[in-house]
């Protein structure tokens, strides 16, 4: 049996990641939002991170593109940073009254792109859908944090 590399769900999940990426792209930007920025500014409002770094943790994201973010997001705007009272050489980053006003229309954006893209399924389906997704997520975390720990070099 040959395997068809274009049908494997690796392949099919890059396509429909990029295909949200492109719907929610074109629908925040008027609201002067990426999509990158949503986890982050959600981050930011529930209280989930506060710095850099537990903000590129909660995003999966390195350290330097985060960094690259959130310069991005501080010139436009959305975020504004203070010394970390705990850490001088942190901040604190705090989402601006611009931010706040506009987050809630971000949310319903994505909330509403994703109902259309999930159009026809139903909500046992969509309920199992996620639920398999995070299953997935969870499989490639872990096997991603076990390869970094057999990369990393032994301190004995």
């Amino acid at each position: 049996m040959k395997l068809d590399v274009l049908s494997t769900p690796g392949h099919l999940i890059n396509l429909a990641a990029r295909g949200f990426a492109r719907l929610s792209e074109s629908r925040l930007k008027p609201l002067g939002f990426g999509v990158g920025h949503v986890p982050v500014l959600v981050a930011l409002q529930d209280g989930q991170a506060s710095t850099q770094r537990d903000l590129a943790r909660f995003a999966k994201v390195g350290q330097p593109p985060m960094a690259q973010m959130l310069a991005r997001m501080e010139r436009d705007g959305l975020i504004q940073r203070t010394p970390d009272p705990a850490d001088g050489r942190s901040s604190r980053i705090m989402l601006t009254e611009t931010a706040k006003g506009c987050l809630p229309d971000a949310v319903a954006v994505l909330l509403h792109g994703n109902q259309e893209a999930l159009h026809g399924f139903t909500d046992e389906e969509t309920r199992l859908f996620v639920l398999f997704l995070t299953r997935l997520i969870a499989n490639l975390d872990r096997v991603s944090d076990l390869e970094a720990s057999m990369r990393a070099p032994s301190r004995s």
